[in-house]
Protein backbone atom coordinates (compact mmCIF):
# COMPACT_ATOMS: atom_id res chain seq x y z
CA UNK A 1 0.00 0.00 0.00
CA UNK A 2 1.18 3.32 -0.89
CA UNK A 3 0.18 7.14 0.82
CA UNK A 4 0.01 10.23 -0.96
CA UNK A 5 -0.23 13.47 0.69
CA UNK A 6 -1.21 16.39 -1.09
CA UNK A 7 2.02 18.62 -2.53
CA UNK A 8 -0.31 22.04 -2.13
CA UNK A 9 -0.32 22.73 1.64
CA UNK A 10 -3.93 23.35 2.47
CA UNK A 11 -4.67 26.99 4.20
CA UNK A 12 -6.07 25.06 7.44
CA UNK A 13 -2.72 23.40 8.23
CA UNK A 14 -0.46 20.09 7.45
CA UNK A 15 -2.93 16.71 7.23
CA UNK A 16 -0.99 15.84 10.55
CA UNK A 17 -1.82 18.22 12.06
CA UNK A 18 -5.94 17.60 11.87
CA UNK A 19 -6.68 14.62 13.43
CA UNK A 20 -10.69 14.22 14.68
CA UNK A 21 -12.74 11.25 15.51
CA UNK A 22 -14.66 11.13 12.77
CA UNK A 23 -13.19 10.44 9.36
CA UNK A 24 -14.92 10.33 5.90
CA UNK A 25 -12.90 8.16 3.49
CA UNK A 26 -13.51 8.42 -0.05
CA UNK A 27 -13.03 6.39 -3.64
CA UNK A 28 -11.53 8.62 -6.22
CA UNK A 29 -12.47 7.03 -9.38
CA UNK A 30 -16.31 7.58 -10.10
CA UNK A 31 -16.22 9.63 -6.60
CA UNK A 32 -14.64 12.73 -6.45
CA UNK A 33 -13.42 12.68 -10.73
CA UNK A 34 -14.78 11.22 -13.29
CA UNK A 35 -13.99 7.52 -13.79
CA UNK A 36 -11.95 7.00 -16.71
CA UNK A 37 -11.08 3.59 -16.48
CA UNK A 38 -7.29 3.11 -15.56
CA UNK A 39 -6.71 6.99 -15.88
CA UNK A 40 -2.95 7.64 -16.27
CA UNK A 41 -3.36 11.43 -17.88
CA UNK A 42 -3.63 14.46 -15.87
CA UNK A 43 -5.45 15.65 -18.66
CA UNK A 44 -8.21 13.66 -18.75
CA UNK A 45 -8.80 14.57 -15.00
CA UNK A 46 -12.73 15.65 -14.61
CA UNK A 47 -13.89 16.79 -10.93
CA UNK A 48 -17.08 15.86 -10.51
CA UNK A 49 -20.06 18.12 -9.78
CA UNK A 50 -20.78 19.22 -6.45
CA UNK A 51 -17.38 17.72 -5.12
CA UNK A 52 -15.79 20.92 -3.59
CA UNK A 53 -18.50 21.97 -2.02
CA UNK A 54 -19.13 18.59 -0.21
CA UNK A 55 -15.92 18.21 1.16
CA UNK A 56 -15.50 21.93 2.07
CA UNK A 57 -18.62 21.07 4.61
CA UNK A 58 -17.59 18.14 5.49
CA UNK A 59 -13.83 20.18 6.28
CA UNK A 60 -16.03 22.69 8.24
CA UNK A 61 -17.67 20.20 10.35
CA UNK A 62 -14.51 18.67 11.41
CA UNK A 63 -13.83 15.52 9.54
CA UNK A 64 -11.01 14.24 8.61
CA UNK A 65 -11.06 13.65 4.26
CA UNK A 66 -9.25 10.51 3.36
CA UNK A 67 -9.04 8.90 -0.34
CA UNK A 68 -8.96 5.09 -0.51
CA UNK A 69 -8.32 3.66 -4.16
CA UNK A 70 -7.38 0.44 -5.74
CA UNK A 71 -4.99 1.79 -8.80
CA UNK A 72 -4.33 -2.08 -10.63
CA UNK A 73 -3.37 -0.02 -13.97
CA UNK A 74 -0.28 0.34 -11.77
CA UNK A 75 0.02 -3.65 -11.07
CA UNK A 76 -0.84 -4.54 -14.52
CA UNK A 77 1.69 -2.97 -16.16
CA UNK A 78 -0.75 -0.20 -18.22
CA UNK A 79 0.51 2.89 -16.31
CA UNK A 80 3.29 3.72 -13.84
CA UNK A 81 3.64 5.69 -10.60
CA UNK A 82 5.09 8.59 -12.33
CA UNK A 83 1.52 8.69 -14.12
CA UNK A 84 -0.36 8.00 -11.21
CA UNK A 85 1.50 10.76 -9.30
CA UNK A 86 0.71 13.21 -12.29
CA UNK A 87 -3.06 12.55 -11.95
CA UNK A 88 -3.30 13.05 -8.62
CA UNK A 89 -1.53 15.76 -8.62
CA UNK A 90 -3.80 17.61 -10.79
CA UNK A 91 -6.67 16.24 -8.36
CA UNK A 92 -5.19 17.90 -5.92
CA UNK A 93 -4.69 20.91 -7.86
CA UNK A 94 -8.30 20.93 -8.92
CA UNK A 95 -9.55 20.93 -5.72
CA UNK A 96 -7.54 23.55 -4.40
CA UNK A 97 -8.28 26.19 -7.19
CA UNK A 98 -12.12 25.39 -5.46
CA UNK A 99 -11.03 25.23 -1.59
CA UNK A 100 -10.88 21.81 -0.90
CA UNK A 101 -8.21 19.40 -0.24
CA UNK A 102 -7.71 15.86 0.78
CA UNK A 103 -5.81 15.14 4.38
CA UNK A 104 -4.58 11.94 2.52
CA UNK A 105 -4.50 9.70 -0.07
CA UNK A 106 -4.02 5.75 0.25
CA UNK A 107 -3.64 3.51 -2.33
CA UNK A 108 -3.49 0.16 -3.33
CA UNK A 109 -0.59 -0.59 -6.84
CA UNK A 110 -1.06 -4.25 -7.37
CA UNK A 111 -2.56 -5.97 -9.72
CA UNK A 112 -6.06 -8.39 -8.27
CA UNK A 113 -3.68 -11.77 -8.72
CA UNK A 114 -1.13 -10.06 -6.45
CA UNK A 115 -3.38 -11.27 -3.37
CA UNK A 116 -1.91 -8.40 -1.11
CA UNK A 117 -3.63 -7.24 1.72
CA UNK A 118 -4.44 -3.61 0.81
CA UNK A 119 -6.39 -3.65 -2.40
CA UNK A 120 -10.32 -3.38 -1.27
CA UNK A 121 -12.44 -5.04 0.17
CA UNK A 122 -9.11 -6.05 1.85
CA UNK A 123 -8.84 -3.85 5.10
CA UNK A 124 -4.85 -2.66 4.76
CA UNK A 125 -5.64 0.81 3.36
CA UNK A 126 -7.72 1.55 6.13
CA UNK A 127 -5.20 0.19 9.11
CA UNK A 128 -2.65 2.25 7.30
CA UNK A 129 -4.86 5.17 7.89
CA UNK A 130 -5.55 4.31 11.52
CA UNK A 131 -1.89 4.53 12.10
CA UNK A 132 -1.33 8.27 11.00
CA UNK A 133 -4.53 9.76 12.04
CA UNK A 134 -7.02 9.56 14.47
CA UNK A 135 -10.94 8.28 14.22
CA UNK A 136 -13.50 5.99 15.03
CA UNK A 137 -14.97 3.54 12.88
CA UNK A 138 -17.74 3.91 14.56
CA UNK A 139 -18.43 7.66 13.74
CA UNK A 140 -16.47 7.15 10.24
CA UNK A 141 -17.90 6.77 6.95
CA UNK A 142 -16.88 5.27 3.33
CA UNK A 143 -18.12 6.81 0.53
CA UNK A 144 -18.15 4.47 -3.06
CA UNK A 145 -19.51 3.44 -5.87
CA UNK A 146 -18.13 -0.39 -6.01
CA UNK A 147 -19.46 -3.47 -4.14
CA UNK A 148 -15.76 -3.83 -2.69
CA UNK A 149 -15.85 -0.20 -1.54
CA UNK A 150 -19.00 -1.09 0.73
CA UNK A 151 -17.65 -4.15 1.65
CA UNK A 152 -14.29 -2.52 3.37
CA UNK A 153 -16.85 -0.64 4.96
CA UNK A 154 -19.03 -3.75 6.46
CA UNK A 155 -15.93 -5.51 7.33
CA UNK A 156 -13.95 -2.33 8.97
CA UNK A 157 -17.09 -1.44 11.22
CA UNK A 158 -17.73 1.51 9.02
CA UNK A 159 -20.80 3.41 7.92
CA UNK A 160 -21.17 3.13 4.04
CA UNK A 161 -22.82 5.22 1.25
CA UNK A 162 -22.93 3.74 -2.23
CA UNK A 163 -23.14 6.48 -4.83
CA UNK A 164 -23.97 6.42 -8.64
CA UNK A 165 -21.65 8.85 -9.75
CA UNK A 166 -19.44 5.87 -10.98
CA UNK A 167 -20.15 2.46 -11.05
CA UNK A 168 -22.83 2.67 -8.62
CA UNK A 169 -25.58 2.15 -10.68
CA UNK A 170 -27.42 -0.89 -11.64
CA UNK A 171 -26.90 -4.67 -10.10
CA UNK A 172 -24.58 -3.01 -7.41
CA UNK A 173 -26.79 -0.14 -6.23
CA UNK A 174 -29.98 -2.85 -6.62
CA UNK A 175 -27.85 -5.30 -3.88
CA UNK A 176 -26.89 -2.13 -1.87
CA UNK A 177 -30.42 -1.31 -1.36
CA UNK A 178 -31.11 -4.59 -0.38
CA UNK A 179 -27.90 -4.86 2.58
CA UNK A 180 -29.71 -2.01 3.87
CA UNK A 181 -27.02 0.28 2.91
CA UNK A 182 -27.54 3.96 1.90
CA UNK A 183 -27.80 4.91 -1.87
CA UNK A 184 -26.69 8.59 -2.98
CA UNK A 185 -27.31 9.97 -6.15
CA UNK A 186 -23.53 11.82 -5.35
CA UNK A 187 -21.01 12.96 -3.13
CA UNK A 188 -23.23 16.13 -2.16
CA UNK A 189 -26.19 14.03 -1.60
CA UNK A 190 -23.78 11.51 0.62
CA UNK A 191 -22.48 14.76 2.29
CA UNK A 192 -25.90 16.51 3.12
CA UNK A 193 -27.42 13.07 4.38
CA UNK A 194 -24.14 12.21 6.81
CA UNK A 195 -24.30 15.34 8.42
CA UNK A 196 -27.78 15.60 8.54
CA UNK A 197 -27.43 12.30 10.88
CA UNK A 198 -24.87 13.97 12.96
CA UNK A 199 -27.28 16.80 13.92
CA UNK A 200 -28.61 16.12 17.24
Amino acid sequence: MTLWLPELPPAGGPPAARRGTRALFLDRDGVIIEDAHYLHDPGGVRLLPGVAPALRRMRDAGWLLIGVSNQSGIGRGLYGEREFAAVQRRVDAELASRGAWLDALYYCPHAPQAACACRKPEPGLLQEAAARFHWTPERSWLVGDKATDIELARRAGLSACLVLTGRGSGTVAQAAREASTLVCADLSAAVAHILAEETP
